[in-house]
């Protein structure tokens, strides 16, 4: 026998399959109750349907989110944080005329709030949003307060003069962003 078949390489073992069941990721899990969340609302969603659809035991997904509660908001805040345009995108959208600009800017924005999911999130958001006021806190400080601010930039360069205050520009990215989506 050569040296080298006496030392060779030992074949690697299969890896050990752990016992129970897999599991998913927590982004798979927080996108299946966001899913249960919006076809269902939050009262008629059970801890057992989201367990269900997840392919887990709810020990496991208590494991990860310590009751409904918590998990709600976090598949909210997560599918918030995705829906929301970001300020780069808009400020893409600058071309040399300011009516222009604007124009673009109200699409973009509003072409988000009307699609089908812009419109089941505003909805459940909005229906939880006087038990849970911290979720519509979260929507206006992850959304809301960095588009203002862009507004406002972009009316303090484009449209104000030098000598204007501050809370002209940002009177003018509110009332902009009203007319916009909420109007």
């Amino acid at each position: 026998m050569s040296t080298q078949a006496k030392f060779a390489d030992p074949i690697e073992p299969p890896e050990a399959r752990r016992p129970g069941r897999p599991t998913l990721s927590d982004d798979k899990l927080l996108g299946i109750a966001l899913d249960l969340f919006l076809e269902n609302g939050f009262e008629r969603t059970s801890i057992d349907a989201i367990a269900a659809a997840a392919g887990m035991a709810k020990r496991t997904l208590y494991a990860r989110h310590d009751d409904k509660v918590t998990l709600f908001k976090a598949a909210l805040t997560r599918a918030i944080e995705n829906w929301i345009v970001p300020v780069e995108q808009l400020r893409a959208a600058e071309c040399g005329e300011l009516e222009e600009t604007l124009q673009k800017i109200g699409q973009i924005l509003l072409a988000n709030i009307l699609s089908p999911a812009g419109l089941r999130l505003l909805q459940l958001s909005n229906t939880v949003s006087v038990s849970m006021p911290e979720i519509a806190a979260h929507n206006t400080r992850i959304g809301t307060e960095p588009t203002l601010a862009y507004l406002a930039d972009l009316f303090r360069r484009r449209l104000l003069p030098a000598v204007a205050h501050d809370s002209e520009a940002d009177e003018a990215a509110l009332a902009f962003l009203h007319l916009v989506v909420g109007g």
